[in-house]
């Protein structure tokens, strides 16, 4: 695939992991923290994000051979709860009430990895990727653009209060509803993909 390909898969993960709504998320459970703690707490929040993509992205063929659900079945499923969470977002209802994190205290997994930001839309969407993947030089490459959309995702939270501060409280919410508009479109197109196959193996 080309370059241009490759940043285009980058954006379209990047954005479904939903970066500034976990950004809003992230300030309010370290508020108590000091810069370094949170910045450690960025760290091992991203590398938990990214370990996550990976495994559900490479074992999805497995998971649907196991469970014996088709991979049109579960794109209109995942569609549709991709879409419930992109309305969310543009709605402005799908924010979870953040608990201030205390010293001590490492939410970088649960719930800032699981399910703020790998939510059971970008799961789906993760399966449905992987299960379509046939070469092993695909799965290197969709691989790379996972790790490099979970890196973006972990600069957001580093810099988290330079990035709020440049944006205000405002901007990341005007960010949020886009985010969401986009992945209502998304949903959108894995539905109607769904449904394209149902329909061809009907003929």
């Amino acid at each position: 695939m080309s370059v241009s390909g490759f940043i285009a898969l980058v954006v379209k993960l990047f954005l479904l992991l939903t970066p500034f709504f976990v950004l809003s998320f992230f300030i309010a459970t370290t508020s108590n923290l000091d810069l370094r703690s949170k910045k450690a707490l960025a760290l091992r929040t991203a590398f938990a994000i990214g370990i996550i993509c990976i495994v559900l992205f490479l074992f999805g063929e497995l998971i649907f051979r196991y469970l014996g659900i088709t991979l049109d079945a579960f794109r209109l499923g995942c569609g549709l709860v991709l879409l419930l969470t992109g309305i969310d977002l543009v709605r402005d209802s799908g924010t979870p009430k953040a608990r201030e994190c205390e010293p001590g205290d490492d939410p970088a997994v649960v719930p800032l990895a699981i399910p703020c930001t790998v939510g059971p839309g970008t799961i789906g969407t993760l399966l449905v990727m992987g299960s379509e993947v046939a070469s092993p030089q695909m799965r290197i490459f969709d691989c790379g653009a996972i790790f490099c959309a979970c890196f973006g995702v972990g600069l957001v939270l580093y810099f988290a209060d330079g990035v709020t501060r440049i944006l205000k409280h405002r901007g990341v919410n005007i960010l949020i509803k886009l985010t969401g508009m986009y992945l209502v479109a998304l949903a959108a197109q894995i539905m109607a993909d769904g449904f394209c196959g149902f329909v061809k193996t009907m003929k």
